[in-house]
């Protein structure tokens, strides 16, 4: 996506075809959607997913590209609503680009990221018409290189570098320490010969992705004044100008727990200025700044509502059993890795506080399936429903679904006030 016209967002005219998820039938009830009668359910709103958008495309400025990270929530109706938007894709596995495809991203819009990519993968990309993929190491870049080779293609490759330190402020340090992503900073200028690359995999950028969930603009701001730092410390090892600038993103926003999504809208006119003081000419159509996001876009999209199964006391702490849990919502709260989730009650009625903490548990056969330990919930009985706000991004898709082959929950797609779609994904074992 390039930011820049009035809404936020540039034309797409060459995805002219209608929208595969556009909204049909007559409107739902508005009760049906807030209390569906199966649960475990997810439900997506697009309208969230469109409104998400233009907050961040308000708060990048033009010409960025914005590109869309599919590992945060790679549901068919959200990507094709992105797509829509003029949103790029950034992807890091087979299944990934297949989706991105499908939905109507554009092949030489992709990057394809990731470290330790295998030579099946980096061809099948190559043949769907990818150009552009982020390189962790050496050896990445001669991989590139040699499959760019066999298929007589000039691939594009953006360095990816690992930073001395970790960015402040984030939830997520993605680098700044022993990791598998990208080549550490010193590496690079001390044996810059090493990643200057070659005919069939052309060097033409950086990938600066640092950390996620950056929760203001001062730490937004500091972290990419850091990566723009790094970029010029590479560029003078290199000595070459490198036109494309991945600055990754970290845009915070709620997970798991309600709360409105942030608008960083006091963002645009001082991270111009950031640009323009350390990458001149970054407006040229020769050269690209972009930025990637898939939490900020897709959290508050989505709300998981489940089914409140028992009720009980347990060494003096209530315990509520639901029938979702770590294997419907467990990639980053459920196991530790966010703030614990914070369910609320959805059924109606007056319901007096409880006067202690709860234990908020699924039903897997395992100690940490828990969403919670010491959350704050009125009290509940058997039947009732709760849900778990903004989890439109790292919900499902980041989740332990096949431990003990429990059924998916069902996956509703609505507009607004009108469902379009309900789904759940299958799993099935094939002979090879």
């Amino acid at each position: 996506m390039k930011i820049g016209d009035d809404r936020g967002r540039a034309p797409a005219p060459h995805r002219p075809r209608p929208h595969p998820h556009a909204p049909t039938g007559p409107p739902a009830h508005a009760g049906s959607l807030a209390h569906p009668e199966e649960t475990p359910a997810y439900v997506y709103d697009l309208a969230e997913v469109r409104k998400a958008h233009r907050q961040l495309a308000a708060a990048l400025p033009p010409p960025s590209a914005l590109y869309y990270s599919l590992k945060a929530n790679p549901h068919p109706a959200v990507l094709c609503q992105l797509a829509a938007l003029g949103c790029r894709a950034e992807v890091s596995s087979p299944g990934e680009l297949r989706a991105a495809l499908r939905a109507g991203f554009r092949p030489d819009e992709v990057l394809y990221t990731g470290p330790g990519k295998r030579d099946v993968d980096i061809s099948g990309a190559i043949r769907s018409g990818v150009a552009e993929f982020s390189v962790d190491s050496p050896v990445a870049l001669r991989q590139l290189a040699r499959i760019g080779r066999q298929h007589d293609e000039r691939p594009r490759a953006l360095l990816r570098v690992n930073q001395p330190l970790p960015p402040g402020g984030a939830g997520l340090a993605m680098t700044g320490g022993p990791s598998q992503f990208g080549a550490d900073l010193s590496w690079v200028c001390e044996h810059p010969e090493q990643f200057q690359g070659e005919a069939h995999a052309r060097v033409v950028g950086l990938h600066l992705y640092m950390g996620s969930n950056l929760t203001s603009e001062s730490a937004l701001l500091a972290t990419f004044s850091y990566a723009l730092d790094i970029a010029r410390q590479v560029g003078e090892a290199l000595r070459r100008d490198l036109p494309v600038t991945d600055l990754g993103g970290g845009f915070g926003a709620p997970y798991a727990r309600p709360g409105p999504l942030r608008d960083f809208g006091e963002l645009r006119e001082p991270l111009k200025r950031l640009l323009d003081g350390e990458r001149p000419g970054w407006r040229s159509p020769h050269r690209r700044v972009a930025f990637e996001s898939g939490r900020y876009l897709t959290a508050s999209c989505g709300r998981l509502v489940t089914r409140v199964l028992d009720v009980k006391v347990s060494h003096g702490r209530r315990v509520v059993v639901v029938d979702s849990g770590v294997h419907h919502l467990g990639g980053m709260s459920g196991l530790s890795r966010e703030h614990p989730v914070e369910p609320v009650l959805l059924t109606t009625g007056p319901r007096p506080p409880h006067p202690g903490p709860t234990l908020v548990a699924g039903r897997l056969c395992h100690p940490r399936d828990r969403w919670a330990i010491g959350t704050s919930l009125p009290e509940v009985a058997e039947g009732d429903l709760l849900a778990v706000e903004n989890v439109g991004a790292y919900g499902l898709h980041a989740s332990l679904t096949l431990f003990h082959a429990h059924p998916m929950p069902l996956e509703i797609v609505v507009d607004g006030g009108r469902e379009i779609e309900r789904s759940r994904i299958g799993v099935h074992r094939e002979r090879c």
